[in-house]
């Protein structure tokens, strides 16, 4: 129980330690290309959780 309000609770200096560590693995050239990969993921995922809406709009822009 202790463990998960501890987990729960980031401060400003994790925030800080935590991207110091994402610089130091990917340097600052792959963070936007990086970025752009996660968008283009949570893109396709919600495409692929509504289908069918995504056909509806396509057709009606061919319209």
């Amino acid at each position: 129980m202790n463990l998960l309000i501890l987990l729960g609770m980031v401060g400003p200096w994790q925030v800080i330690v935590i991207v110091a560590i994402v610089l130091l693995l990917f340097g600052g050239k792959k963070i936007p290309e990086l970025m752009k990969g996660l968008g283009r993921g949570i893109k396709e995922f919600k495409e692929g959780m509504n289908p069918d809406e995504e056909k509806k709009e396509k057709e009606e822009n061919k319209k």
